[in-house]
């Protein structure tokens, strides 16, 4: 039986047709057209239409970034997509003939490591991908957190620093703006001011307007002591926030998947050091595991379609 999953980015919508071995059969991509809600749903219904034909697909599930209520319904709010309390589900289902549902892509993403992933051999996981932004999904007991309201998860707007630098969700000293991959961009360029990173790409950087992310890979691959510096900030200010998710959570595995993640241990190690520096009645109780995600780019769709084949399989 195969499900299929959508993920709508801020640039482009990624489909797969899924098995339930978390497989991808076949996929797609198309261009978001991100102001045009009624184009963004002739989109999908198209590539969903286009991924059945010739298969057995028992449901579809759509990931994009937002809070999504709890029903697996509506769009409260999009942050890059033109949607404010936009009853998605019943649009889709108007032209398609298949169960639907809607998911966060952080949510997506996590239940895809979850199950087929970095985290498939435990039963209670937090994950943080780091991107432009923070976000996350939390599974506790075999089951995704969603919350009262269905936008549980949010981990990218745990406060770390009271009055700390503002943050696009209207609070203060986010973690987002201390964990992120733009967090990570700042804090490279404020080493770079001081002349003590990549001086040998100064006509580069000037040309840029400023490092960029394909720059500061690079230079954490050629080993820049000033590149690593900022991503030790970034792994300490991480490791600091895991450790009062912890206190709350008590996962028995952290995982961190987005663009940042691919720098492994350079990453985990700092956020390993400062999640034992801040962690609670240290030593008195087992620690997590720390992990980069497995799926990458493929987690979004394969876990929108996992949830989908789940839903659909408990309403039958």
């Amino acid at each position: 039986m195969h499900s299929i999953g959508i993920d709508i980015g801020g640039t482009k919508i990624a489909g797969a047709l899924v098995n339930d071995s978390g497989e991808i059969v076949a996929d797609l991509r198309e261009p978001t057209p991100a102001g045009d809600p009624a184009a963004i749903t002739d989109v999908v219904v198209s590539m969903i239409e286009r991924l059945r034909d010739g298969h057995d697909v028992i449901a579809a599930g759509v990931a994009a970034a937002g809070f999504i209520d709890a029903a697996q319904s509506t769009v409260y709010y999009a942050p890059n997509i033109a949607w404010r309390h936009e009853p998605f589900r019943e649009r889709l289902r108007e032209r398609l003939d298949l169960d639907v549902t809607i998911d966060n892509d952080a949510n997506a993403a996590g239940w895809a490591e979850f199950q087929f992933g970095a985290a498939r051999d435990v039963h209670d996981m937090t994950m943080l991908t780091i991107g432009t932004g923070v976000g996350g999904a939390i599974v506790t007991a075999d089951r995704l957190m969603r919350g009262g309201f269905g936008t549980a998860g949010e981990l990218g707007h745990l406060r770390v620093v009271p009055d700390g630098l503002p943050c696009g969700c209207g609070a203060r000293g986010c973690i987002e703006q201390y964990g992120s991959g733009r967090a990570l961009l700042r804090m490279a360029n404020e080493i770079a001011d001081a002349g003590g990173i990549g001086l040998h790409l100064a006509a580069e950087r000037e040309r840029a307007g400023g490092l960029t992310g394909d720059i500061v890979a690079r230079l954490l691959v050629d080993g820049d002591p000033g590149a690593r510096h900022a991503l030790r900030q970034l792994g300490t200010w991480l490791g600091q926030a895991c450790a009062s998710l912890s206190a709350v959570l008590d996962p028995e595995l952290f995982v961190f998947g987005g663009g940042v993640s691919v720098a492994g241990d350079l990453l985990l190690d700092p956020v390993r050091e400062s999640y034992l520096a801040h962690l609670p009645a240290r030593g008195y109780h087992p620690e997590p595991r720390f992990a980069v995600a497995e799926l990458v780019n493929d987690a979004g769709v394969v876990g929108a379609a996992d949830l989908a084949r789940i839903h659909a399989a408990s309403a039958s």
